[in-house]
């Protein structure tokens, strides 16, 4: 098989693998239109395979799905030394992306979640541990205690995951953040220059 042979092939077998992420999130085509700015005939015909996905297309469709674009293609292995971390998809739309593997200390995780509702009642949850969280784009709810907090991107929180906390997007789109969460007592530190330290805390 040549090149141009295995291109279209994996061209040919994006419609189904779009067509799973949208019915896996459970939205439809007009929500899906709406978030992406691609008319509701584009995407069907797409997903239907009557139409090959431009990367003007699949760059917007990437982001709602909080996917790569090399799953979207199933693009095969390219001999990459680098982890490819695959992501965790959950039933409630959210995506978790572990960008560590090592066993112990911080844990890093990057976040996706879906468009959220103002009025959404929070599961508040506690557990043994420090967490750290920056958002890097939309806005973050954040429930924590008796506080109720909106995130904008570049804003960072940090706290005793004993405290019932809770995360969540709102009505003004999908929100991406990154968490660092450790062990209890084990902190995150950000160093300000190669000299000084900062020695407070986020």
């Amino acid at each position: 098989m040549d090149m141009d042979e295995s291109i279209d092939r994996t061209l040919d077998a994006v419609g189904p693998r779009l067509k799973q992420l949208r019915q896996r999130r459970d939205i439809t085509l007009y929500d899906l239109s709406e978030e992406t700015g691609i008319s509701t005939s584009t995407l069907s015909r797409l997903e239907a395979g009557l139409r090959r996905p431009t990367l003007e297309q699949l760059l917007p469709l990437a982001r709602a799905y909080g996917a790569t674009l090399d799953e979207l293609v199933d693009a095969p292995p390219t001999g990459d030394p680098r982890i490819n971390l695959r992501p965790i998809r959950a039933n409630d739309g959210r995506t978790i992306l572990p960008l560590t593997r090592r066993a112990g200390g911080i844990q890093a995780y990057k976040f996706i979640l879906p468009r959220g509702r103002d009025d959404a009642k929070p599961d508040l949850r506690t557990h043994e541990g420090y967490d750290w969280a920056f958002v890097l784009n939309g806005n973050l709810r954040l429930v924590l205690g008796e506080h109720d907090l909106i995130l904008k991107p570049g804003e960072a929180a940090e706290f005793d995951t004993r405290i019932p906390h809770w995360f969540g997007a709102t009505s003004s789109g999908p929100v991406e953040f990154l968490t660092l969460i450790g062990k209890q007592g084990e902190r995150a530190h950000l160093r300000t220059s190669p000299t000084q330290r900062n020695d407070g805390h986020l």
